[in-house]
């Protein structure tokens, strides 16, 4: 079996549908301190579009929607799941988009920027924003310390493998500093960060799924590792009918400069 790579999503496409959304009060703020519901947007790293279609419905019409992900498979999976979104998709990353020159107000990256050299990203990122326009990057990331089962499955995954180093998260225990990120090319000014808490309920069938599209832990545990660990998770949720799964969403919002 050839091992998963790091930051390759193609052998986890499918199991994306099962990851939560991403909450649309936090989106509603960001659009408040924008002071407008911006007239085209690109969604970069977009996946398989949780974002793009949160976005298509809370700006309606009037805004044209560009999502760019790299990855095959995953802008498949993207181009199904926002059928009905009116989202342009197109091949492209966050350090080449392959968009025209100030063609949006807002570019936004849902779990992904981390992905991205911010040398290269942000200069990219200004390059496709109007003038006056904004940049938001977001993570989705679940809240250990607010739920014992969860606190105890992290527990589990670092038994299994105790040298992890998690790649992706805004999670606050492992997140970098991404105000001075967004900051430090000089692309960029007045960063804003809003976070909002909420409750996922999900089927175990579901939670698994969640689980099976995580990169960074499959890619550093390896298949049998990663085995051990979604059997160890089944058996901690073997008398549940529901998952309640607590997420803390972040974000940072930067005027372009």
């Amino acid at each position: 079996m050839t091992e998963m790579q790091l930051g390759d999503f193609s052998a986890l496409a499918k199991d994306y549908i099962h990851r939560p959304a991403y909450d649309p009060e936090l989106i509603r703020a960001i659009l408040e301190h924008m002071g407008k519901c911006p007239s085209a947007i690109a969604d970069v790293g977009a996946g398989t579009g949780k974002l793009t279609k949160v976005l298509s419905q809370l700006c309606g019409e009037a805004a044209r929607l560009y999502a760019v992900e790299p990855n095959d498979a995953m802008r498949g999976e993207g181009e199904v799941y926002t059928s009905g979104d009116r989202a342009q998709w197109s091949k492209g990353t966050g350090e080449e988009t392959g968009l025209p020159d100030g063609c949006v107000e807002w570019v936004t990256m849902a779990s992904s920027f981390h992905w991205t050299d911010p040398e290269k990203s942000l200069p990219e990122f200004r390059r496709i924003l109007k003038e006056g326009g904004f940049l938001t990057i977001l993570w989705n990331s679940r809240d250990v310390a607010a739920s014992p089962l969860h606190r105890e499955i992290e527990e589990l995954i670092y038994r299994v493998v105790p040298h992890l180093k998690r790649v992706s998260s805004g999670n606050a225990e492992h997140t970098k500093n991404w105000a001075d990120i967004l900051a430090s090319t000089g692309d960029f000014a007045d960063v804003w960060f809003r976070e909002t808490s909420y409750v996922e309920r999900m089927t175990p069938e579901r939670y698994l799924g969640a689980w099976r599209s995580v990169n960074d832990i499959q890619a550093q545990a390896g298949s049998e590792k990663f085995q051990e660990i979604l059997r160890g998770i089944s058996e901690k949720i073997a008398s549940l009918e529901v998952i309640e799964v607590p997420y803390k969403m972040r974000s940072w919002t930067a005027r372009r400069v």
